[in-house]
């Protein structure tokens, strides 16, 4: 096999990018075969804009057809892990659109699902191939940094007006998107923070609900990590600021790491902190410390076209995958351990996250929900979001 045949499910807004760089040559290994949109509206404007490409209303047609090898599920989030289950049974391969669904419950049966049916599973976490955070990677497993003390990431420019809470039924409700900001925009930064640091060991949080428009779920939130070995995080994120600030900053045995603008500066130490303040005997001193220029290409990367070229290769070349599937699990427990500290006052074990749990508030949520969104807020939008 040369090329992997891809179908797209969901012409929305990230289905039509997805479809966009396929057809126009981006990702050699991969050849556009089919799509699939619930919405007649989605059908007609594909068979518009690329003629002679098939079109489905429905997933398990396109499943059956016996065009695709491999599909790409863009869809809103509770659709993602069993769209992905039934493509699994049909002995496909899978790519996710982030989030790799609403609750970890759902998720790992989705993850299990990949794993029975051998084929290569993976999630569009795009940012992991933005060199500035290969870069930080390769530095904190090398050591560079010695011990981090403290992790701080300030992520506010996901601005959002009320427009855009307002544009489809299903934004911004418990029923329908399971969350706001922390399901909708920060699926990528939760993915690095554990990429980066590793997954926290107890999480506590407070945020906003509605706090700057009319919505039902998350618009602010303000969360504290703590991890086992002495490092602590601080993750603040909004949708109601702008201009807003993407800022993380890593206070180490080394000295300060940023990363602003998509820029990676380190102020580093001659020598470790600790170490220092061991042998220093003068009141006020200081480690002597430098402007260090880290060499990183500052372009953003590849964006989603890497993580599509990535999983062509895995799956005809067997190279290591970027963004597996199975991680989805990972962000996604830090989102909904953020979410059932916010929501219960309590401060929440990550590591034996209560699935059950969580799933039981959501569910109470959804009962309780006041949301009445008019008909002209039409569910034209089938795809992930931003």
């Amino acid at each position: 096999m040369e090329k992997l045949r891809i179908g797209i499910i969901g012409y929305g807004n990230m289905g039509t990018g997805h479809v966009g760089n396929l057809m126009s040559g981006k990702v050699p290994k991969m050849e556009l075969t089919a799509v699939c949109d619930i919405a007649l509206a989605r059908r007609e404007a594909m068979q518009r804009d690329y003629p002679g490409i098939p079109v489905f209303a429905d997933a398990e047609e396109l499943y059956k057809s016996g065009l695709c090898d491999v599909v790409l599920i863009a869809v809103p989030h509770y659709f993602h892990p069993p769209l992905a289950i039934r493509a699994f049974s049909y002995g496909l391969h899978v790519i996710t659109e982030k989030p790799a669904g609403v609750y970890t419950k759902q998720v790992k049966e989705m993850n299990e699902a990949a794993a029975r049916s051998g084929k290569v599973f993976g999630i569009m976490y795009n940012q992991r191939t933005n060199p500035v955070y290969q870069k930080l990677r390769e530095m904190i497993g090398r050591g560079d940094l010695g011990h981090i003390k403290r992790i701080t990431w300030i992520i506010t420019d996901w601005y959002r007006p009320q427009a855009y809470h307002d544009s489809s039924t299903w934004r911004s409700t418990w029923k329908d998107e399971g969350g706001g900001a922390l399901i909708n925009q920060n699926p990528h930064q939760l993915d690095l923070w554990q990429w980066l640091f590793g997954m926290p060991d107890r999480i506590y949080a407070r945020a906003g609900f509605g706090k700057y428009y009319d919505i039902e779920v998350e618009d602010d939130v303000m969360a504290y990590f703590e991890y086992d070995n002495g490092t602590t995080g601080e993750y603040i994120t909004s949708t109601g600021e702008a201009p807003g600030t993407n800022r993380l900053e890593i206070a180490c045995d080394m000295g300060k790491v940023v990363i602003e603008g998509n820029r990676l500066t380190f102020k580093r130490n001659v020598i470790s902190e600790r170490e220092f303040n061991r042998i220093n005997k003068i009141p006020f001193a200081r480690p002597e410390c430098w402007d260090c220029v880290v060499p990183a290409d500052f372009s953003g990367g590849p964006a989603h076209v890497g993580i599509l070229n990535n999983f062509a290769e895995a799956v005809l070349n067997g190279a290591p995958l970027l963004a597996k599937g199975e991680d989805g699990i990972l962000g996604l427990t830090i989102s909904n351990a953020i979410h059932l500290s916010a929501w219960t006052g309590e401060v929440v074990d990550v590591k034996n996250f209560p699935d059950d749990r969580f799933y039981e508030l959501l569910q109470e949520k959804i009962r309780n929900s006041t949301v009445v969104k008019k008909e002209s807020q039409v569910v034209a939008d089938t795809a992930g979001t931003y």
